[in-house]
């Protein structure tokens, strides 16, 4: 069995193909998990948006797939989220006690105010920058799968982000890794899915 955690770059597509490779001139392409991991067999257990970037594990066990990936598994996805201007804490309760998008309200997050993470890389662009308008940044945990909730639950209390970091999946983190990186993760951490 081969599983591994990797930090997906920005603009990184969650799939070793592109569908879109073989319409599109060769300056067009867009880069996929196969530009960063040489393992036949493996496949990412859920996703990341191209616009979003962090920790990934990817496998060839099919249960241990399942249980990160499936919505009912409630397994914790930890984020780290730049939003547009300075959160206020009545956003940051709406998100603890769940927030209503259009497909339904959301389970209570686990949501808090964070300084901006310590060791963080730049990413290529870099986010929109306006002098007048400050950010934040917020640690939210989530244990659904909507697509692009993270995203939406933001704008639902009146942050848009700017910026998704998946930090943690369950005990898993995105620590000592540096985009584009990957390593096996040991039976140790396995056990702790």
């Amino acid at each position: 069995m081969t599983t591994l955690r990797f930090h997906k770059p920005y603009q990184v597509l969650c799939q070793f193909t592109d569908a879109r490779d073989a319409a599109a001139a060769s300056e067009l392409r867009r880069q996929t998990l196969a530009d960063f991991i040489h393992i036949p067999g493996v496949y990412a257990a859920g996703r990341l948006d191209r616009d979003s970037e962090g920790l990934l594990i990817l496998t060839d066990d099919g249960r241990l797939q399942h249980r990160i990936a499936h919505p009912k598994q409630k397994l914790p996805k930890t984020y780290w989220v730049q939003v547009d201007g300075e959160i206020r804490a009545q956003a940051i309760n709406d998100l603890r006690r769940g927030v209503v998008l259009k497909d339904g309200r959301t389970l209570p997050a686990e949501a808090e105010r964070i300084a901006e993470p310590a060791n963080l890389w730049p990413r290529n662009p870099p986010i929109r920058y306006r002098a007048n308008i400050p950010t934040s940044w917020l640690q939210l945990t989530i244990r659904e799968g909507r697509n692009r909730q993270v995203r939406r639950m933001t704008a639902a209390v009146g942050f848009p982000t700017l910026r998704l970091i998946r930090y943690a999946i369950g005990s898993i983190t995105l620590d000592s890794l540096n985009p584009g990186d990957s390593e096996p993760l040991s039976p140790t951490q396995l056990r702790q899915i």
